[in-house]
């Protein structure tokens, strides 16, 4: 098993299972601020220790359970214009600005149509619209969605051409308290669609994701404890970045070098 699955494994075995019902009560946070981390394998065994201790002052962290299981397997596929506007618009740090993905749970089968907003501040908004089975990801009534979301958002017309840019893989752990949730994503697989070409994330690193109403979370204040600051990483960005070398990312150099070491 490659190290970083073993590590979330564990994280999410030590911790108390809980239903998604209740994860959506205590911290379903639509509204957040999200930072992502690159963690080596024995700082997040440090800090998932910390966080699900059943000692730990003011509660432990839980883990979601979702069919008996509390990891499981999340499939992706991004879209951008021919032009990669979603992809430049973050490179520039320009705002208002989206991401458009599809999301399939493995364990479920359930899909979703993911938007993700980010305004004039840094908070990111995200909106979702359930996918029936075999509905095209952006057929007419979710594009009439996308439509409605970033007019009503940001006053921004839906692109034309959306099309795949990007297909991930990845085994998932989220930890939640109230108001605070973690994900911690291993053995992430990346496809350019155009291309066929795929790079994988290094094995002995955990990509955490944590999401708060804009307070920094405990694990925010645990991983800066050990001398880990949010990385210049998004799946979508940095993914795309290392899969077309072409493309103007050097913001995100040192990142793609740490998370894909084998891409180029």
């Amino acid at each position: 098993m490659i190290p970083a699955v073993r590590a979330i494994a564990r994280a999410a075995m030590a911790a108390r299972p809980v239903p998604l019902a209740d994860v959506q009560a205590r911290a379903e946070l639509l509204t957040r601020v999200d930072r992502g981390y690159l963690v080596p394998v024995e700082v997040f065994t440090a800090v998932a220790a910390e966080l699900t201790d059943r000692g730990r002052p003011g509660g432990p962290f839980a883990a979601l359970c979702v069919n008996g299981r509390r990891w499981s397997g999340h499939r992706c596929v991004h879209y951008d214009t021919p032009d990669l506007r979603s992809f430049h618009d973050h490179r520039q740090r320009r705002r208002p600005r989206f991401t458009v993905r599809e999301r399939l749970y493995e364990d479920t089968g359930q899909r979703q149509l993911e938007i993700a907003l980010q305004g004039r501040r840094a908070e990111t908004v995200k909106h979702r619209r359930p996918l029936l089975p075999g509905e095209a990801a952006l057929g007419p009534a979710s594009h009439g969605f996308l439509a409605t979301v970033l007019a009503r958002s940001h006053g921004i017309d839906a692109p034309a051409g959306l099309r795949p840019a990007l297909a991930t893989h990845h085994q998932r752990t989220t930890l939640v308290a109230d108001g605070q949730r973690i994900t911690c994503d291993a053995a992430l697989v990346c496809r350019d669609p155009a291309t066929g070409r795929t790079v994988r994330a290094d094995g002995g690193l955990v990509l955490v994701g944590t999401r708060s109403a804009g307070r920094q979370t405990e694990a925010d204040r645990l991983l800066r404890g050990h001398g880990l600051h949010a990385a210049e990483f998004t799946t979508y960005s940095a993914a795309l970045a290392a899969l077309r070398p072409d493309l103007a990312a050097d913001r995100w150099r040192r990142t793609v070098r740490t998370a894909f070491p084998a891409a180029g």
